[in-house]
């Protein structure tokens, strides 16, 4: 008798979890489908241009080093070099400058890129001095000028964009209209 209520016990068991899994099978496939966005729950990508290695800012992010760029040169300002209006100087202390573009693998979907820019070169001294234009994911940005925008020399100033990748990778262009196009960090944030 007690071989039996084992084995009745087993089988009531096992087709309960039988019937437990088929239920959780069913409401997955009638739960409603997520909208096409490979972006979504992907990690932000932030890259410190200039910089040789992976860097952790004051706020704690993580930034890898300097990669992505077409042509170009980096320089590294030094430890030193005051940066106002930021709460993360570091990552204005280095800079790529010179370059033609910028290309990163991403997943397709929606992102906020966001760029980091500041006037250190100790030569430009005023508005005017330094304007290049350059376009992101087709967004164009004429006569950019980092000195004005930041509102003076060795001020941080970030552009915010927002763009579709549908090519499995971020592009960036830079052109030249007096002195060299320059950046300092890009961050790649998946949007929600």
């Amino acid at each position: 008798m007690r071989k039996i209520n084992r084995f009745i016990s087993w089988s009531f068991l096992s087709a309960l979890v039988a019937v437990l899994a088929a239920g959780s099978l069913a409401m997955a496939a009638d739960a409603p489908a997520k909208p096409d966005a490979p972006a979504e729950g992907k990690a932000a990508i932030r890259l410190n241009a200039g910089e040789s290695a992976a860097h952790t800012d004051e706020a704690g992010n993580t930034w890898l080093p300097d990669q992505g760029f077409d042509g170009g040169d980096t320089i590294d300002r030094g430890n030193d070099t005051e940066i106002a209006n930021t709460k993360i100087p570091s990552i204005y202390r280095t800079e790529h400058y010179s370059m033609s573009g910028f290309t990163y693998k991403v997943p397709n979907g929606k992102y906020v890129v966001k760029l980091h820019f500041a006037e250190t070169f100790e030569e430009i001294t005023g508005p005017k001095q330094r304007v290049f234009s350059f376009s992101v994911q087709g967004h164009d940005f004429k006569d950019f000028d980092v000195f004005a925008k930041a509102g003076g020399a060795r001020r941080a100033y970030i552009e915010t964009v927002n763009v579709e990748i549908t090519t499995g990778k971020l592009d960036i262009t830079f052109t030249s209209n007096i002195e060299n196009p320059e950046i300092n960090g890009i961050e790649i944030i998946p949007a929600p």
